[in-house]
């Protein structure tokens, strides 16, 4: 079975650094591509910008995206992928230190897959993250690559 890349969009490089250590604790051997704002996000998802040459069907299988982000928000980010034949089914994850009842239902209005508070601690942040890498990434059945 292909390995799927996370594409994880964090503007904190601290929470970026956290995310990463957890991957590596949890062992995943999955590919991990860090982009710090919304636009830079679309950009990658839809070959433009400085990603052009990127081949549009190398799908990540999972996107980690916090709501408040530079240039794009993250419910912007979200509204564009659901929108786009080729990204609309990649499993979508807000990860975001907000539990606003108005974040959480825009989220789940605009189809997110789950909606997960950043944990402060180290130990629960690396918890969540080998948890819902291994249901996206390992359990959950991914949809097939569009044709």
């Amino acid at each position: 079975m292909e390995l799927k890349s996370i594409l994880l969009v964090e503007d904190n490089l601290s929470d970026v650094e956290l995310a990463i250590r957890a991957f590596e604790k949890t062992g995943l051997s999955n590919s991990v591509f860090v982009v710090e704002d919304g636009k830079e996000a679309l950009d990658y998802l839809f070959c433009t910008g400085q990603y052009f040459k990127r081949d549009q069907l190398d799908i990540p299988g999972l996107i980690l995206l916090d709501l408040k982000l530079p240039f794009v928000d993250g419910l912007s980010v979200l509204k564009q992928i659901r929108l786009n034949r080729i990204v609309k089914n990649v499993p979508v994850v807000i990860l975001s230190s907000s539990i606003e009842e108005q974040d959480i239902m825009a989220a789940y209005e605009c189809n997110v897959n789950s909606y997960l508070r950043k944990p402060v601690d180290f130990t629960a942040f690396a918890n969540t993250i080998q948890q819902l890498a291994n249901y996206w990434l390992k359990l959950n059945i991914l949809s097939p690559k569009p044709k």
